[in-house]
C-alpha cells in the first residue's frame, strides 16, 4: 500500500472532527458505555479501511445499527452484545467467502429508505427525552407514551444547551461569503455545535449530566451468549443484514461522489470491490466486538465528508482512526466536559435528517411510497427485523399487483380501424377481459392489436392466436404489434428491431399485406408507410411529450451539421442526437458554395445564415464520409492530370464546387492525413481535402466570419468512415497538413476551428 498523501491527511482531520462527536453521541443513544463508540470509530477507521474494498469509505458506528443495538443491550446486556457483534462480523467474513455482496443490492431501495426512516424516527423520539431533561424509554411507543410527563416537567437547562446544539447545526452550513466557507472547511458542524454547548455550559458553570469515560481498566469486554439459541442467532443475523446492507449502499454511493468528483476534474479513484468491503467490515466488527465496541458500518456521513475533503485513498480513513485512538488516550478530560444533552441534540438531528426528503420523492416517483411508509412505521412500532419483513411482503405484493394489474381498451379509429391496446404482461389472469375486448371486435374490419409488456404466457398467447385465426377466416385483418416476444415461430408479437435496422431486415416495417401491389415500386412505398406506422406505434408515444415541448417552445439547436445527402449518413445516429439538437443541411458532396461563387442555388447560403444569425448555433461542423460518389464523380472527371471539368446538368454545375478540393491534392505536402492509420482507399484524400475547403468557403460567409470573430461560433471537421463505423474530428495543423484524429468512446478529441 503507497504512502499517504497530503490530500488524506487533511481529509483525514474533517472527519476525525465529524466522527468524534457522532461516536460518542451513538454510543450515548445505545445506551452502552461512551467508550464504546470511540473504540467503534478507531477500529472501523483502522481495520476497514485497512482491509476493506472502498478506498474512500469511513467506518465507525452508525446511526442506522443504533434501535438493534439498544434492544439487544436491554435485552443480553453490553458484554453479550459485544459477543454478538463479533459473531455477526465472523457471519460477514463467511458472506464475503460466498461472495454475494452484490446479492445485497438487490433490496429495494423503498425498503432500505424506509428503514433507515424508522430508525431515525425511534432514534429522534428516545434522545427527545434526553433533550427535555429526562431518561430515554426502551421503545417509540413507550417515548410517545411518557412524552407528555416529561413536557410536563421539562430541565431548562438542558434544553438550553440542546437548543443552542441545534441552532448551530442548522445554521452553521449556512455561513455566508468567504468567511463563512472558511468557517466551515475549519471546523465541520457536528463539531462546532457540541463544542460552542460545551463552552456555554463549562463557561457559565451548568449543572448538567456530562460524558462519564470510565477508566479503560473497567472497560467491559464481551462475554459468551447466554440464552435461547433461536434469539441469539435473530440477533447476530439482524445485526448481519443490517450492518452489510447499509455499508454496502453506502460504497455505491461513495463510489457515485467519487465518479462526479472525478468528472469535475478530480483525482481519480479505484471502483469498490463489494466483496472485499464486505469482508473488511466482517473484519472490522470482529475487533471491535471482541474490544468492547459498537457495531461498525460504513457511514454515508463520514465517507461523504471524506470524498468532499479530498481524500483520494484509504489512508484517510486509516488516519481518521488513528485521530481517534489518540484522542481516546490525551483528550479524555477535554471529552468529559461535553454535556450529555448537547450529544444527545446532535443525534437527534442526525435522526430526523434520517427521514429524507430526496429519497421521499424519489419513492413516490417510482409509486413505491406504500413500500417506504409501511417499513417505516414496522421499524418503529414493532422493530428493525419485523419491519424489514413487512416491508420486503409489502415490496412483493406490489411487485404481484404491477404484474397482474394489465389495462386492456378498446376503441375504433376514424378510419374505421379497431385498436385493442394491452398494456402490461398478459398472463391467464387478464385472459377474460382480453377475451371480452376482443368480442368487441366486429366480424372482418381491421384489427390492430398493441402488446406494451415483455412477456405473454401460453394462455394468453392460445387466445390471441385463436381469435385471430378466427378473424382472418371470417376475411378481417390483423395486425399484432409490440414487445410480448414471438411464440412458436408464430409472429404473434413485434419483433426487437433495432431502431437504426434497415428496411430489408426490419420486421416491424414489412411492405404488403392484404392484397396490396408486391412490384419494386410499390414495395419501396409500402415499406416506408410501415415505417411511419411503426413510428406512430412504438416510437411516437414515447416522442409526443418532447415534441410538444418543442412545438410550443420553438426549435434552439446548439449545432449546424452540414453533411453529404449519402443514405448511409444517419446523422442523429452518429451524434447520439434527438430532436431540436441538430440543424441539419445536407447536399451532394457536402458543399459549400463560397460568396459570389455564381450559380442560382441560394439554399445552403440561406441556411447557414438563418443557423447562425436567427438560430445563433454554438458550432458549425463541415461532415464527408468514405466511399463518397461525388468524390468518385470528381476524381473521375479530372483523369490523371487535367482539372475537373463535370458534365453538363444540374449535378454537372453543382460538382463544380469541389474543384478547390481536387486543386489542394496538387501538394502531396499539405494533403490532410488521419492519424495513426494509412490512408484506407484511393479517394480518402480528397474526401479529406473536402472537408478542409469547404471549412474555408464557410468561414468567407459575412455573418459566420463576425460571429468567429466574436469569439462565439467554432468551426469543426469531421470525416466518417462508414465501413468501420469510425468518426475522425480535424484536430490539429501537423507542420502544413491537416490532421483528422479518431474519437474514442473514453476521449474527447480536440478541436481545429477552419
Amino acid at each position: 500500500m503507497s504512502a499517504p498523501h497530503r490530500a488524506d491527511l487533511s481529509a483525514s482531520i474533517s472527519v476525525f472532527l465529524i466522527a468524534l462527536p457522532l461516536s460518542l453521541g451513538i454510543a450515548l443513544a445505545t445506551g452502552a458505555p461512551l467508550q464504546a463508540g470511540l473504540v467503534a470509530a478507531a477500529v472501523g477507521g483502522i481495520v476497514a479501511g485497512w482491509l476493506g474494498g472502498a478506498p474512500l469509505q469511513v467506518s465507525g458506528p452508525a446511526a442506522g445499527l443504533t434501535v438493534i443495538t439498544a434492544e439487544l443491550i436491554h435485552q443480553y446486556g453490553w458484554p453479550v452484545t459485544c459477543a454478538i457483534t463479533a459473531l455477526a462480523g465472523l457471519t460477514q467474513l463467511a458472506l464475503a467467502a460466498l461472495r454475494v455482496a452484490r446479492s445485497a443490492l438487490v433490496v429495494s431501495p423503498a425498503i432500505v429508505h424506509g428503514m433507515l426512516a424508522g430508525i431515525g424516527i425511534t432514534i429522534a423520539l428516545a434522545q427527545l427525552h434526553i433533550v427535555l431533561g429526562g431518561t430515554a424509554e426502551s421503545s417509540a411507543i413507550e417515548n410517545v407514551a411518557q412524552l407528555p410527563d416529561q413536557l410536563s416537567d421539562p430541565h431548562l437547562t438542558a434544553i438550553a444547551v440542546s437548543l443552542l446544539t441545534m441552532a448551530v447545526l442548522l445554521a452553521w452550513p449556512r455561513l455566508p461569503g468567504r468567511t463563512g466557507a472558511a468557517v466551515r472547511k475549519a471546523a465541520p458542524a457536528a463539531l462546532a455545535a457540541v463544542t460552542l454547548a460545551t463552552a456555554l455550559a463549562w463557561a457559565t458553570g451548568l449543572r448538567l449530566p456530562r460524558v462519564d469515560l470510565p477508566a479503560w481498566s473497567s472497560h467491559a469486554l464481551p462475554e459468551m451468549p447466554d440464552g435461547p439459541v433461536l434469539g441469539l442467532a435473530a440477533a447476530v443475523l439482524t445485526v448481519t443484514l443490517v450492518a452489510s446492507v447499509e455499508s454496502l449502499l453506502s460504497a455505491v454511493a461513495v463510489d457515485k461522489l467519487a465518479g462526479a468528483r472525478q468528472r469535475a476534474g478530480g483525482p481519480r479513484v479505484r471502483r469498490a470491490d463489494l466483496d472485499r468491503e464486505l469482508r473488511g467490515q466482517g473484519a472490522a466488527n470482529v475487533v471491535s466486538g471482541l474490544l468492547g465496541g459498537l457495531p461498525v458500518t460504513g457511514v454515508a456521513v463520514r465517507s461523504s465528508a471524506n470524498v468532499a475533503a479530498g481524500a483520494v485513498s484509504r489512508w484517510s480513513s486509516i488516519l481518521h482512526g488513528c485521530w481517534v485512538l489518540a484522542a481516546t488516550g490525551l483528550l479524555v478530560s477535554v471529552l468529559q466536559l461535553i454535556p450529555l444533552a448537547a450529544l444527545a441534540a446532535l443525534v437527534m438531528v442526525v435522526g430526523v435528517q434520517m427521514v429524507n426528503l430526496t429519497h421521499i420523492r424519489s419513492v413516490t416517483k417510482h409509486r413505491e411510497v406504500l413500500v417506504y411508509a409501511v417499513t417505516a412505521t414496522g421499524v418503529t412500532l414493532v422493530g428493525v427485523l419485523e419491519g424489514v419483513a413487512i416491508g420486503v411482503a409489502v415490496a412483493v405484493a406490489v411487485a404481484l399487483h404491477r404484474l397482474t394489474h394489465t389495462r386492456i381498451s378498446h376503441e375504433t379509429l376514424a378510419d374505421g380501424t379497431h385498436q385493442v391496446r394491452v398494456r402490461g404482461q398478459l398472463t391467464f389472469l387478464a385472459v377474460p377481459r382480453l377475451s371480452r375486448s376482443l368480442g368487441q371486435v366486429p366480424d372482418t374490419v381491421p384489427v390492430a392489436v398493441e402488446l406494451d409488456g415483455t412477456f405473454m404466457d401460453h394462455a394468453a398467447y392460445e387466445t390471441l392466436h385463436d381469435w385471430r385465426a378466427a378473424h382472418t377466416a371470417q376475411g378481417g385483418l390483423v395486425e399484432i404489434t409490440g414487445r410480448a416476444g414471438e411464440r412458436g415461430g408464430d409472429q404473434a408479437a413485434a419483433h426487437h428491431c433495432r431502431p437504426w435496422q434497415p428496411w430489408r431486415t426490419h420486421q416491424c416495417t414489412s411492405g404488403a399485406s392484404g392484397g396490396e401491389p408486391a412490384d419494386a415500386g410499390a414495395q419501396a412505398h409500402d415499406q416506408l408507410l410501415g415505417g411511419v406506422r411503426n413510428f406512430q406505434r412504438t416510437t411516437a408515444p414515447l416522442m409526443r411529450p418532447e415534441l410538444a415541448r418543442l412545438a410550443h417552445e420553438g426549435q434552439c439547436p446548439s449545432q449546424l451539421f452540414l453533411t453529404c445527402a449519402d443514405s448511409r449518413l444517419v446523422t442523429s445516429m452518429i451524434t447520439s442526437s434527438g430532436p431540436g439538437d441538430l440543424f441539419t443541411v445536407r447536399n451532394i458532396g457536402n458543399f459549400v458554395p463560397p460568396p459570389g461563387a455564381g450559380g442560382t442555388d441560394d439554399s445552403v447560403a440561406a441556411a447557414i445564415e438563418y443557423a447562425v444569425t436567427v438560430l445563433r448555433v454554438s458550432t458549425l461542423t463541415v461532415c464527408g464520409h468514405s466511399g463518397c460518389a461525388a468524390m468518385q464523380a470528381v476524381a473521375s472527371s479530372a483523369g490523371d492530370t487535367t482539372p475537373a471539368q463535370p458534365g453538363p446538368g444540374s449535378l454537372g454545375r453543382w460538382l463544380r464546387h469541389a474543384r478547390p478540393s481536387l486543386d489542394r491534392l496538387a501538394s502531396p505536402a499539405t494533403l490532410p492525413r488521419i492519424d495513426g492509420r494509412p490512408v484506407a482507399e484511393a479517394l480518402e484524400p480528397l474526401a479529406l481535402a473536402n472537408v478542409v475547403q469547404q471549412l474555408n468557403h464557410v468561414a468567407l460567409h459575412e455573418c459566420v466570419a463576425q460571429r468567429v470573430a466574436e469569439g462565439t461560433l467554432r468551426l469543426r471537421g469531421m470525416y466518417f468512415d462508414v465501413a468501420n463505423a469510425q468518426a475522425y474530428v480535424l484536430s490539429r495543423e501537423d507542420g502544413a497538413a491537416p490532421v483528422f484524429t479518431a474519437v474514442h468512446p473514453d476521449t474527447r478529441s480536440g478541436v481545429l476551428t477552419g
